[in-house]
C-alpha cells in the first residue's frame, strides 16, 4: 500500500460532529490501492468495555485518491480511534503517530474526538435543506409602480448596459408572486435594494433606506408577508465590504480628510482621499474608486453594520442575508455578524459570496453556506461543453464534495447562472437539451439549488450586463415548455426527501465515456439518475440487485434483467428511477 497517500486530520471536514449523537470520520487512501478500511473506536477511559469496529464506505474518488467515511455514535459523546487498512494479505494501521503493521495498544497515539459540544455544531437552518431558491434583480424583474421610475429609464426589454435603469421594483415582485408559487420555488434572494445610484445597487449610499425607485420599507414588509403566506422565504443582499463614494461618512472623509470622525471607517493609505492616475489613495473594491472599502475591524463601523443586519430582520422579518464580496471582509466581523443575526432570528440563512474553497467560513461560526460557483463551472463544463468524460467530471465533483462536511453539503448554494455569469442557456449554446441535463443535475444533486430569474422561460445573455436582461412576462414570448420542465423537476425534488438530503454517489463515470449514472440514497427511497450528454442514442447498463425500480416521472415499472439495469436514452437524454426501501 502507498502509505504516503494516507491522510486524516481530527478536525474540520475529516472528523466532525454531524449532530449531537454522530461523528463522521473520513480518511484518504491512494486511488484503487486499498480494499478495505475499518475504524476501530472506543472510550479512552474504558476501552476494554467500550470499543467497536466499523467498516468504512468508499464514498468518493478523485484523480489521485479514494475517500472513505463512517458514522460513529459514541455512547458518551467522546471516543478515541484508529484506522485499519487492508489490501489483500497486507494490513496497516493509521494513527496520530503514523503507520505500523500491528495495532498499537489503546489508546496512546490514537486519534481523539474529545467531546461533542452542542455549541460547536455546524447548524444551518433546517428549511434551507429543502429550499429551492430563485434569484431576482429588482430593476429587471417587473415594473409594478411606474410612479417611482427613475428619470430617463429605458424601455422595458431593451438592451441592458452598465448604466441602464428599467424601472423594476418591489411592487413588481409582489405582482408576480403567483409565478414563483406556481413554479414551486420556496425562497427568493434579492440583489441589493438599499439606496444607491446604480441599477445593480452594489454601491450603497444609505443602508437604512430602501431605494426610492424600488419602494419603501412598507412595501418590503408587504412583500415579505405575502411571500411567507405562500411558503416562500426572503433573503436580502448586503454589501458590507464597500460602499458608494456617496456614502455620507465617506463624503465626510473627502471633506475633512484625516480630521474626519469617519477617517478610520475606511482604509485610507494617504490623505487626501482621492484617485490619482487611476489609482485611489484608499482601498476599494477592485480598482473602482467610487466603491471605497470599509474598515470592518473598526468598532464604530462594525457596530453600524451589525445594527443594519439586525434592523432589517426585526423590522421586516426577512429570512437571511446573502453577503457580497464576503471573502474580503475579516473573519472577526463575520463571527460577530452571525451572533447578531442568529440572535435576531435563529433560523436565518447566511450565504457568503466566496468563489473558491470556502472552508474557513464554514466551520459553524460564520456562514451557513456559500455561492457554489465551482459547482456551476464543473456542471456546465460537462453538460454543455465538449470532450469532458464521466470520470473527469465525477472526480471534479467528488473533490468539491470532500471539501466540506455533510451538513455543509446539504445547504451549499448551488447555481448554474447568476447576475455575475452568462445565462445557462447561453452557456449551452442555445441547446435546450443540454440545458435540461444541467438542470436535472442541479435539482437532483445534494445542496440548495437556485434558479436565476428568467432561466425558466428561456432568457439568454452573455456576461454582465447581458445576463441582466429584463424578465419577459408575455407568455407568447416565453418558452412555456421549458417552464413546465423546471416546474416538473422542482416538484419532483420537493416531493422526495432523498433528493434533498440523501447520500450522493456516482455509480458509473468512466474514462473516455461521457455517460454517467449516480444515486441519491435516503432512509425510505433510493434514486438513480441516468444521463447521456452525447449526441447519440445509447443504452446504459449498471448492475442492480433489485427489480423494483420505477420511472420517477411517469411511474412506469423499469425492471432489471439478470441483475443488470438497462436504460435506453435519447441524445442528451436522461431518466430518473426510484425504488422504495
Amino acid at each position: 500500500m502507498f502509505q504516503e497517500c494516507f491522510h486524516h486530520s481530527p478536525r474540520s471536514n475529516w472528523a466532525y460532529a454531524y449532530d449531537m449523537d454522530t461523528i463522521h470520520l473520513r480518511v484518504q487512501t491512494k486511488r484503487d490501492d486499498v480494499d478495505e478500511v475499518t475504524v476501530i473506536a472506543g472510550d479512552k477511559y474504558d476501552w476494554a468495555s467500550i470499543n467497536e469496529e466499523l467498516p468504512m464506505l468508499k464514498i468518493a474518488s478523485d484523480r489521485f485518491y479514494d475517500y472513505w467515511e463512517a458514522a460513529v455514535k459514541p455512547k458518551y459523546k467522546r471516543f478515541s480511534y484508529i484506522f485499519r487498512m487492508r489490501q489483500g494479505e497486507e494490513t496497516v494501521y493509521l494513527s496520530e503517530d503514523g503507520t505500523c503493521g500491528e495495532q498499537p495498544f489503546p489508546v496512546n497515539g490514537y486519534y481523539e474526538f474529545p467531546y461533542i459540544h452542542e455549541i460547536d455544531l455546524f447548524t444551518a437552518p433546517e428549511w434551507a435543506k429543502s429550499a429551492v431558491f430563485y434569484q431576482i434583480m429588482p430593476d429587471r424583474f417587473a415594473d409594478g409602480d411606474p410612479s417611482i421610475d427613475p428619470e430617463g429609464k429605458a424601455e422595458w426589454g431593451g438592451q441592458p448596459t452598465n448604466e441602464t435603469h428599467f424601472g423594476g421594483d418591489l411592487q413588481g415582485i409582489l405582482d408576480h408572486l403567483d409565478h414563483l408559487a406556481d413554479l414551486g420555488v420556496t425562497a427568493v434572494y434579492l440583489t441589493p435594494i438599499f439606496q444607491s445610484p446604480s441599477n445593480h445597487k452594489y454601491d450603497t449610499v444609505d443602508y437604512m433606506k430602501i431605494d426610492e425607485h424600488f419602494g419603501d420599507k412598507a412595501v418590503l414588509k408587504q412583500l415579505v408577508h405575502a411571500c411567507h403566506e405562500r411558503g416562500i422565504r426572503v433573503v436580502l443582499d448586503a454589501v458590507f465590504n464597500h460602499t458608494s463614494e456617496q456614502f455620507p461618512p465617506f463624503q465626510d472623509v473627502l471633506k475633512h480628510g484625516e480630521h474626519s470622525k469617519y477617517a478610520d471607517w475606511f482604509h485610507v493609505r494617504s490623505f487626501p482621499a482621492e484617485v490619482k492616475d487611476g489609482i485611489a489613495t484608499y482601498d476599494t473594491f477592485g480598482f473602482f474608486g467610487q466603491m471605497p472599502k470599509l474598515n470592518t475591524a473598526n468598532p464604530k463601523t462594525k457596530k453600524y453594520l451589525l445594527d443594519v443586519a439586525e434592523y432589517w430582520i426585526r423590522e421586516t422579518d426577512i429570512d437571511g442575508w446573502r453577503l457580497d464580496v464576503a471573502n474580503e471582509v475579516d473573519h472577526h466581523f463575520w463571527r460577530a455578524f452571525r451572533q447578531v443575526v442568529k440572535t435576531a432570528k435563529p433560523d436565518a440563512y447566511i450565504v457568503g459570496e466566496v468563489w473558491n474553497d470556502s472552508r474557513p467560513w464554514l466551520q459553524g461560526d460564520q456562514f451557513d453556506s456559500v455561492m457554489n460557483y465551482p459547482f456551476a463551472d464543473r456542471v456546465l463544463g460537462f453538460f454543455t461543453g465538449e470532450g469532458v468524460d464521466g470520470r473527469t467530471f465525477a472526480e471534479g465533483m467528488n473533490t468539491l464534495l470532500m471539501r466540506y462536511s455533510q451538513g455543509t453539503n446539504e445547504v451549499i448554494f448551488n447555481l448554474l447562472s447568476s447576475h455575475d455569469t452568462p445565462r445557462v442557456l447561453t452557456r449551452a449554446g442555445g441547446n435546450k437539451l443540454k440545458l435540461k441535463l444541467s438542470v436535472v443535475f442541479l435539482l437532483t444533486y445534494i445542496g440548495t439549488p437556485c434558479i436565476f430569474y428568467g432561466d425558466e422561460i428561456g432568457l439568454q445573455g452573455g456576461g454582465d450586463p447581458d445576463c441582466r436582461a429584463c424578465m419577459i412576462w408575455d407568455e407568447e414570448r416565453q418558452d412555456r415548455e421549458l417552464y413546465d420542465f423546471y416546474k416538473l423537476l422542482i416538484g419532483l425534488r420537493k416531493s422526495h426527501p432523498a433528493l434533498r438530503s440523501g447520500r450522493f454517489r456516482f455509480l458509473k463515470a468512466d474514462e473516455g465515456d461521457a455517460r454517467i449514472v449516480y444515486e441519491r440514497l435516503g432512509e425510505d427511497e433510493h434514486f438513480t439518475v441516468w444521463m447521456n450528454p452525447t449526441g447519440e442514442r445509447t443504452v446504459l447498463e449498471h448492475a442492480m440487485e433489485t427489480n423494483d425500480w420505477h420511472d420517477a416521472l411517469t411511474g412506469d415499472h423499469a425492471p432489471a434483467k439478470d441483475g443488470m439495469q438497462r436504460v435506453e436514452l435519447d441524445p442528451f437524454g436522461y431518466r430518473i428511477l426510484v425504488r422504495k426501501l
